[in-house]
């Protein structure tokens, strides 16, 4: 009876940790020039286990509430609520989501993604790039 109460605990401990090995959650993202927080950003993955990220709250009012330099279906469309992850998929072996696009809604780019979740899920490294240039940020989980 010990070993079956040991075995759950057991369980039911590694599957916590394993279920926080992975982007899907709320974040909140943090500034990579000014290290202050800006917002909170919901990830979560289709059936496919494709993820995309919406903005949730924003933490620093924006002077511009649209996306105005948004160029695809987003232009024009609230910040609040927008859709700045799309398409990241996780790679076969390793706690890694790439080929998916980052909006930077104050600029209007759209960088290719990667994210991996780093202390054991309680942050995630999310790295942005155009070309060989990049920008990194540490998000950190708030659930």
């Amino acid at each position: 009876m010990k070993k079956i109460i040991a075995l759950t605990a057991g369980l039911i401990c590694a599957g916590g940790v394993f279920a926080q090995m992975t982007p899907e959650g709320l974040w909140r993202n943090i500034d990579d020039k000014t290290g202050q927080a800006k917002a909170e950003i919901r990830i979560t993955a289709n059936s496919a286990g494709v993820l995309s990220g919406v903005v949730e709250k924003a933490l620093i009012p924006s002077p511009e509430p649209l996306c105005k330099e948004c160029t695809d279906d987003r232009k024009d469309k609230p910040k609040l609520g927008l859709e700045i992850i799309r398409g990241a998929k996780k790679t076969e072996g390793k706690d890694v989501w790439e080929d998916g696009k980052i909006l930077d809604p104050e600029n209007g780019k759209n960088y290719t993604l990667r994210m991996e979740p780093l202390e054991d899920g309680k942050k995630l490294q999310v790295r942005g790039y155009i070309g060989p240039f990049y920008r990194t940020q540490i998000w950190q989980r708030i659930q």
